[in-house]
This record gives structure tokens, sequence and C-alpha cells, in this order.
């Protein structure tokens, strides 16, 4: 799997869950996806994606191998 979909699931899995908590835990979870959200409309800007970084940090290398 390439990093770019890594990222991509990474991010709707977190915003599905920030509304799955925000209906069933607390309202505020809210705050998750809007900060979601904005990291991926200034990573459309700017190029640079803190998911990324740590992923890379974490070791994960992003073969294209599964898929192409």
């Amino acid at each position: 799997m390439k990093l770019e979909n890594i990222i991509r699931a990474l991010a709707g899995s977190m915003v599905l869950a920030s509304l799955a908590l925000s209906h069933y835990v607390h309202p505020n979870w809210i705050w998750l996806t809007v900060f979601v959200g904005f990291n991926l409309l200034q990573s459309a800007f700017t190029g640079f994606c803190p998911a990324e970084t740590i992923l890379k940090k974490l070791g994960v290398s992003g073969s294209s191998c599964a898929r192409q």
C-alpha cells in the first residue's frame, strides 16, 4: 500500500472515529474532525503532512508492491 493511501485511510478513520465519539461520548470530540480537516487542507497547499512525517519515523515504508 502506498504511503499516500495509508494517510488517506488514517485520516478517514480518524474522522469517522471522532464523529462516533462526539455522538456517543461527548460533543467536544468533533474538534478532532476539525483538526483532521484543517490538516488535510493545509497539506494540500503546503505539501507538508505531519502524519507522513510520523509514519516515516515509525518505519512505514509505503511501498507500492501490493497494488499498481
